[in-house]
């Protein structure tokens, strides 16, 4: 049977997240995932698309704070829960958002390390962003993330991929939030319904990829890998896909080694055959 290996969370959109066994699911995902963003001078948000360098920059959750660490400059300790603040009107694609500005403080560490000016925000707790009405119901939300509150990996999948491409990409790679072992490699693109410790997961849409996985998360420095392999083995419709796209019915808590059952499966999506 499936179990669940890894959980990873990302406090702050694009940059580096990290590992747990052990983690609580509320209405918008992992609790604290994609919780806060940087945006730009026109309050667009910022990715390593447009500033590679993000990846470098780590985080960690202690106690009662975020941490944000960097090369070269002292930690910066943000707080958990919500204060006051300038509230501020952000753009992440094509949703508008309300976040909670984090101080003068932040923004100078983050624009000093990353040499352009920044500032960065905190989704506010009464901002509802809602998920895709194509995928999802009326009541699925999310925080900052590109859309969806769950990305699924299977570790089988990055062994073909990475056996097909003949290097040994790590996961944090394609930023997956659930990575489940002892399954076939690519049998999540069959899988639309699962449950893992009773929260119900649905999987509506492949995850299309975009340079973001060819960026070296310890050096921040591109390459051509993986996409090149993808084009070639994941394209459809003049995308690459890889990993899953998933949505919750209700909260819970995750625990590394749950069993993941399979409750629906449909074809593979993306539609391609099961040897690419």
């Amino acid at each position: 049977m499936p179990v669940l290996s890894q959980i990873h969370v990302y406090p702050v959109k694009s940059l580096a997240g990290f590992q747990v066994n052990v983690w609580p699911v509320d209405q918008r995902g992992l609790q604290y995932d994609r919780k806060w963003m940087l945006v730009d001078t026109d309050r667009q948000f910022l990715s390593q698309r447009r500033l590679p360098k993000m990846a470098l920059i780590k985080t960690r959750i202690e106690s009662d704070a975020l941490i944000l660490s960097a090369s070269g400059q002292a930690d910066l300790r943000l707080p958990l829960l919500e204060v006051a603040g300038e509230a501020i009107e952000v753009t992440v694609w094509d949703d508008r958002c309300i976040g909670i500005g984090c101080g003068s403080a932040a923004d100078e560490w983050l624009s000093r390390f990353l040499d352009r000016d920044c500032r960065l925000v905190r989704q506010a707790d009464v901002d509802v962003r809602k998920v895709d009405p194509d995928y999802a119901f009326d009541t699925d939300q999310t925080g900052f993330s590109d859309g969806f509150p769950f990305l699924l990996v299977s570790e089988n999948s990055l062994n073909a991929l990475n056996m097909a491409m003949q290097l040994p990409l790590d996961m944090n790679r394609f930023r997956p939030n659930l990575v489940v072992a002892e399954c076939d490699s690519y049998a999540e693109d069959t899988w639309r319904r699962i449950s893992i410790n009773d929260i119900v997961f649905r999987l509506p849409k492949p995850c299309s990829r975009c340079a973001i996985p060819t960026i070296d998360p310890e050096t921040a420095r591109p390459g051509k890998e993986p996409l090149t392999t993808l084009n070639r083995l994941r394209k459809w419709n003049n995308k690459v896909y890889f990993g899953q796209n998933a949505l919750h019915d209700r909260t819970g808590l995750l625990s590394v080694g749950q069993p993941v059952v399979i409750h629906e499966t449909g074809s593979a999506q993306p539609p391609l055959g099961k040897d690419r």
